[in-house]
């Protein structure tokens, strides 16, 4: 019996970021295939997919960002219309997991919503999801399907080793959550890491006054979070170390949110770069001119040839010189 041949990956792009979708199709050398997505005034959803899938390797690109429970809602939508139509498997690639800080009940009677998440896109009829820096690694035991968690930081640091910045840099913590993160990065550059240590009262309205441990004086610092939301963690991170002494100050980050005033805050603030990667898209007026966008394109795309090829994807996560 002879061998099947290996068909072409089948791409779709849903709305929420339809500008990494094209470039993930543009790496894998395919085009993205033929579906109609429609709003209706009520708010209802109705997707269509023009063409066969039946048998077929689907791969679904849509991040769960702003407005986040319309896009999860056309990926709930999509993975049913494409299991009605008979897909072989239905990759689900979620570039940014919305919904991902509720991962645990922080106090009594909390949903944990990034599990009813995951819970959902299972019943839907996923066969395996992609993310890419999950706010919390352990997100991929919400799942019993397969879960591939890509990496930007090899990108990141890439980035930052040929700003030539690699023989004199600190890579700092905005708090004791990002230490881990900060940790990893500073691996790669081979550089010290310092931590902004926020103190105050449980009183909202008191300010909390932020200090630097580790030395920062004289030194370029990048600043690393996983996501810039409303952007005070990173403002005020800023804001310390150029009271401690720190030469250039770069804010990096996988997922740019901008939420509220983030923009205005991050245009004001002591940053020199604020560099995200595109897991969402930053639409024009919340673009500025510190803001540099990685692509984690060819990351994902290369994902998508090794998962369709039945190969690991372990190379992905292979530790290179920067």
């Amino acid at each position: 019996m002879e061998m099947q041949e290996k068909q072409e990956i089948m791409l779709f792009a849903l709305n929420s970021n339809l500008e990494l979708a094209q470039k993930i199709a543009d790496n894998l050398g395919v085009k993205l295939c033929d579906a109609s997505v429609k709003h209706f005034s009520d708010g209802e959803i109705q997707i269509n997919i023009n063409e066969s899938v039946r048998g077929r390797d689907v791969f679904v690109i849509q991040s769960i960002s702003d407005p986040v429970n319309e896009n999860f809602m056309e990926v709930m939508i999509m993975i049913d219309a494409l299991r009605r139509a008979s897909a072989g498997t239905i990759n689900v690639v979620i570039p940014y997991y919305g919904y991902a800080r509720s991962d645990r009940k922080a106090r009594s009677r909390e949903p944990i919503t990034a599990k009813l998440l995951a819970n959902f896109i299972q019943m839907a009829g996923a066969d395996r999801v992609v993310a890419m820096d999950l706010h919390a690694g352990q997100l991929q035991g919400f799942f019993n399907i397969p879960v591939d968690h890509l990496l930007a930081i090899f990108v990141q640091a890439q980035y930052f080793g040929d700003l030539g910045l690699k023989k004199d840099v600190v890579v700092v913590a905005p708090d004791h959550n990002g230490v881990k993160g900060a940790r990893n990065l500073a691996q790669l550059l081979k550089a010290p890491i310092a931590i902004v240590d926020k103190r105050g009262t449980e009183r909202i309205a008191e300010p909390t006054e932020a200090h630097v441990i580790g030395d920062v004086k004289g030194h370029n610092c990048i600043v690393y979070d996983d996501m810039i939301d409303t952007g005070g963690k990173m403002v005020d991170a800023a804001k310390a170390l150029k009271a401690a002494g720190a030469a250039d100050i770069y804010a990096c980050a996988t997922h740019p949110i901008f939420s509220g005033n983030a923009v205005e805050e991050l245009k004001v603030s002591p940053y020199k770069e604020v560099v995200v990667t595109d897991t969402i898209e930053v639409p024009e007026e919340k673009q500025f001119s510190q803001l540099k966008v990685l692509s984690v394109a060819p990351t994902i795309a290369k994902a998508i040839s090794l998962i369709n090829s039945n190969k690991s994807v372990d190379s992905l996560f292979q530790k290179h010189e920067i």
